[in-house]
Parts: structure tokens; C-alpha cells; sequence
């Protein structure tokens, strides 16, 4: 992103606080790449609980990322929500977080935190491919993400490049395989015509209508559009072949700002987060996993154990976010 593309996403940002509660005050400021249909609701329980108030930015996670790294030690925000690994690694590599208390880290595995303590894990998402069963057979499915580049595929598998999730993915394979690879795959996807969406849930809404065949999506929005209609033609694809990163297990995460003003009433906020009332949450609400011990996912969702997911190591996400969209920018699969 350059200079002049931050500096307007910067001031398209600035005046956009949403009081999560009425009432005067210092508030609690939360920066959230979570939207407020997913995170909103639990914000509401913790102020009603704790009558802290709370100011909140929604916004995309990597688009709040570079807000907070411009902004410095003026920034605003306690607390970071982040939809993508990804994006609150980078902060965690421009030192921008706290450490967060032991009690705090050790309520998830350590896979579902980072390594020097500055973020923590609250929920988990598969990425599927999301399909419409009555115009794909099972057989059509893939064993891997790379077969899509396929002729049979073309025109058939929508994308959202710009989203977060669709970021950490690229970052992984990025990891994985190569830059030189990962530009190929991106590269080829665009050359075979491959839709673009905004979002994982307009992807799952065009596919159930039957606009688009296929998608690249979490796995988590299929099951939300099944509970509210069991009816839907569409259905979620785990890629089942070992180690395929197109079955690649990512978190949302949250940490303190380590400029925060109110790093109590943060702490606080995080450690409700991975409470068991908002981990059931999360897999009730949601259909994410959870990520602390004795919550089970929701009823549909498979079991972790069962399915052939991939981890990476999620600090190292952070590192690429600037080249990893300067790459996607570049690959021409956005322009169509």
C-alpha cells in the first residue's frame, strides 16, 4: 500500500468510533477487524457486566494495523481485535503490543498464541471451499487448492482478495511454497476468470443462489447461512489432502496496545473474552471454534480431530502483510 493509499484509508478511519453503550466518561477504546454482528454482541455482555464503557472502530483488520502504526504513541486504541493473524503480528513485529499476563496466554495451547506473549488467540476458522450441491458433484471436488488453477475450474471459484483470511492464506503458501509459486497461483486463478467478492459472505450468498459454483470462504459462514436456512444448496469442501493449505487453520486474535491508557480495563476485556461464556459463544453464535478446553464446537461444525487441517506458525504471518498484498495488488486477480 503506498503512502498516499494509507494516508486515505487513515482519514476515512479516524471519525468512525461507534459508542458500544451510552453514557459519559473515559471509555475504553477497542480497535476491531471483527464486525459488529460477530464481536458486537459480546461487547455489549462486557460492558453490561462490568459497566466499563467502550468506544469501538470497526474496520478491516490490515486497514486498522496501519492506522495504529501511523498513528504512534497518539494512538486512541487499548485494545486490538483482529480478524487475521496476520494483521496483529505485524503490530507484534513494530512493537505496538503489551505482553499479556500468563493467566491470560494460557487459558488456549500455545499454537493459539504468540510466541513472545503479545497476542492470544479467541476463536478458530477452517478455510473450505464452499460449493453449491446441486451444481457440482462431489467428484468435481479437489483434493488440493492448487488443482483449481485447472481449465475444468475456470470461471467457477470466486475469491475475496482483499480479505483478511484470503491474506493469512496467500502468507502461508508464501511461507510454504515460495513467493515465486504463490505469485503463480494467483496469477493462474485471475487467468482462469476467477470471480472476486468483497467478503467471505457475499461468496456464500452468490453460491447458494447459484450465481457462482464454488468459493474460497471460512468455514464458518456456510454454517451460519445453513442455521438460518437449513434449505441452502450449499455445502463446505474441506481439502483433504495432508498438509494443503487450502484447509489452513488461522485465529482471530486480541492484544493490548502498548501505548494503551486503560491496559487494566484491556486485560480485563481479553480475559473475557476467553471466558467460557464467551468461548460457547463463539461456537454457538458464531460457529467458530473454540479455542480453550471444555467447549466443543457447535452441533454440524466438525470436531478439529476429524478433519485434515493445516497449521503454520502464526507469528510468522505478520511478516508478510505489506508483501503479501502488494502481491495480490500485482497479480491482476482482483481486476476482473
Amino acid at each position: 500500500m503506498g503512502r498516499r493509499l494509507l494516508l486515505v484509508a487513515v482519514a476515512a478511519l479516524v471519525a468512525s468510533l461507534v459508542p458500544a453503550c451510552s453514557g459519559g466518561g473515559e471509555r475504553l477504546v477497542v480497535y476491531s477487524g471483527r464486525s459488529e454482528d460477530l464481536i458486537g454482541p459480546l461487547l455489549q455482555r462486557f460492558v453490561d457486566e462490568t459497566d466499563i464503557k467502550i468506544d469501538v472502530k470497526y474496520a478491516d483488520s490490515a486497514d486498522l494495523a496501519l492506522l495504529i502504526e501511523s498513528e504512534g504513541e497518539r494512538s486512541p486504541a487499548d485494545v486490538f481485535i483482529s480478524q487475521s493473524p496476520g494483521a496483529i503480528g505485524y503490530l507484534d513485529g513494530k512493537d505496538k503490543l503489551a505482553e499479556l499476563p500468563s493467566e491470560v496466554l494460557d487459558r488456549v495451547d500455545e499454537d493459539f498464541r504468540a510466541v513472545d506473549g503479545r497476542w492470544v488467540g479467541l476463536s478458530g476458522r477452517v478455510r473450505v471451499l464452499v460449493y453449491n450441491a446441486e451444481d457440482v458433484a462431489e467428484s468435481e471436488l479437489p483434493d488440493s487448492i492448487l488443482d483449481l488453477t485447472g481449465p475444468e475450474y475456470q470461471g467457477r471459484v470466486a475469491v475475496a482478495p482483499t480479505n483478511g483470511s484470503f491474506i493469512d492464506f496467500v502468507t502461508a503458501m508464501r511461507q510454504q511454497l515460495g513467493d515465486d509459486e504463490a505469485r503463480a497461483w494467483l496469477e493462474a486463478m485471475a487467468d482462469n476468470d476467477s470471480p472476486t467478492f468483497a467478503n467471505n459472505n457475499a461468496i456464500v450468498q452468490a453460491v447458494a443462489r447459484g450465481e457462482v459454483e464454488m468459493g474460497l470462504v471460512n468455514h464458518y459462514y456456510n454454517a451460519r447461512a445453513e442455521a438460518e436456512d437449513p434449505g441452502i444448496d450449499s455445502e463446505n469442501h474441506y481439502f483433504p489432502a495432508e498438509g494443503d493449505l487450502g484447509s489452513l487453520l488461522i485465529t482471530t486474535g486480541a492484544s493490548t496496545l502498548a501505548t494503551a491508557d486503560k491496559a487494566e480495563e484491556a486485560g480485563r476485556l481479553i480475559e473475557f473474552f476467553l471466558s467460557e461464556e464467551s468461548q460457547r459463544f463463539f461456537a454457538d453464535e458464531t460457529f467458530e471454534y473454540p479455542l480453550i478446553e471444555g467447549v466443543e464446537p457447535a452441533g454440524g461444525i466438525p470436531a478439529l480431530a476429524d478433519l485434515t487441517v493445516t497449521r503454520v506458525d502464526l507469528d510468522e504471518l505478520g511478516d508478510g502483510l505489506r508483501g503479501t498484498q502488494a502481491l495480490i495488488d500485482s497479480s491482476g486477480i482482483g481486476d476482473g
